[in-house]
């Protein structure tokens, strides 16, 4: 069983090396790997987070560092940097209609390639904290509707969706924000651990080889 987990820096967290798949750096999805395989001796945990990463560089690079991987559970967490880079000075982000737009053809394209993959889409989200403070009715109104966007297209395509907003959320009411997120953003210790679980949560039912995760 092949897991691939796509994403920006919140899923690469320091993975170092983009042509290695394997590289699974030391967040949620090293978190993932280390319980995935000691469940299934033939399992295969890859990480293609790239730091900086919006919709449309993962359009970019799609066919090869997804299609030709043929994952046969794929995960996408997206979004943050579509409105993050409109917000700081490069002015670079990506416009919710386009971001829906391209975030659709991802999806078509890997349905269409990989038939048999189960897709899993996590919403993006934000904390109170340094990077998210000055801006925050903005930013997090922005994120917000990526984050609709992302459950609205799980509705149509048929796949599972994980709500992070909700999970840090629900953290927040235990520890504040600092302890979940370095920077409003970017997780702690604690908060790739807790993305680690909303995904488990939706993947429990997912069998393989007569186990359930």
């Amino acid at each position: 069983m092949k897991y691939l987990f796509q994403g920006d820096s919140i899923t690469d967290c320091g993975r170092g090396n983009y042509e290695d798949p394997y590289a699974t750096g030391r967040g949620y999805v090293r978190l993932l790997e280390a319980e995935l395989m000691a469940m299934d001796g033939d399992c295969k945990v890859q990480n293609g987070g790239v730091s900086g990463n919006r919709v449309t560089s993962l359009l970019a690079r799609w066919k090869k560092d997804c299609l030709n991987l043929k994952p046969d559970v794929l995960t996408i967490l997206i979004g943050v940097n579509d409105v993050w880079h409109e917000l700081g000075e490069n002015h670079c982000g990506v416009a919710p209609a386009l971001f829906e737009e391209v975030y659709r053809i991802l999806l078509r394209e890997t349905k269409t390639a990989l038939p048999e993959t189960r897709i899993i889409l996590m919403s993006a989200y934000l904390t109170h904290g340094t990077a998210t403070d000055q801006l925050w009715d903005t930013f997090y109104g922005e994120v917000k509707t990526r984050r609709e966007t992302a459950r609205r297209l799980a509705e149509e395509f048929g796949l599972e969706y994980v709500d992070l907003q909700q999970a840090f959320d629900e953290a927040e009411k235990k520890f504040p924000a600092r302890h979940w997120t370095v920077d409003g953003v970017h997780p702690t210790a604690a908060g790739h651990w807790l993305i680690a679980q909303a995904w488990k949560n939706c993947v429990t039912p997912f069998q393989t080889q007569g186990k359930t995760l």
